[in-house]
């Protein structure tokens, strides 16, 4: 199997949009741009994150156990981006408050959920954490949509 044909296959599935974010031991922010987030379970609250080992803020949410997901509003490409950027100081600039425990929820997403870290898995390249959802709001906005690489708006029509 060649990765790029992959990589291309699986471009073909519709997402949203998030920025999963942390923080280190004295509270400073870090995130990054995730795709890989799904809801897995109502009784009890779980969803799931999967992230890259790669990723530089990767030793961050294995120690702090907590994570918020940012699910960005049709509006907030450029902060998709920013939080997909390396060598960065991605919260330059950007918006945000800390939520119930702590982490930074960015201002103008469409929706937040915190969660405390219940089980993480090797999931090859990435880490699967689950976390148990502890605080959730939502604003009523449009999505941010990625399909076949590229960053997508829904038709204008009411929901």
């Amino acid at each position: 199997m060649e990765l790029q044909e992959l990589r291309r296959v699986l471009g073909h599935f519709v997402t949203g949009v998030t920025v999963v974010t942390t923080m280190d031991k004295v509270g400073t922010p870090f995130g990054l741009t995730v795709n890989a987030f799904t809801s897995l379970s109502l009784n009890p609250p779980l969803v799931l994150v999967c992230i890259d080992k790669g990723a530089q803020c990767y030793r961050c949410f294995d120690q702090s156990k907590i994570f918020a997901v940012n699910v960005l509003s049709e509006d907030q490409e450029a902060i998709s981006r920013r939080f997909a950027s390396r060598g960065i100081e991605k919260f330059a600039g950007v918006k945000w408050h800390r939520g119930k425990l702590g982490v930074a929820l960015l201002d103008g997403a469409m929706g937040h959920i915190e969660c405390k870290v219940v089980h993480s898995y090797e999931g090859g390249d990435h880490t699967i954490y689950v976390g148990k959802v502890v605080n959730t709001a939502a604003s009523g906005k449009r999505p941010l949509i990625f399909f076949k690489g590229k960053y997508h708006r829904l038709p204008r029509q009411e929901f």
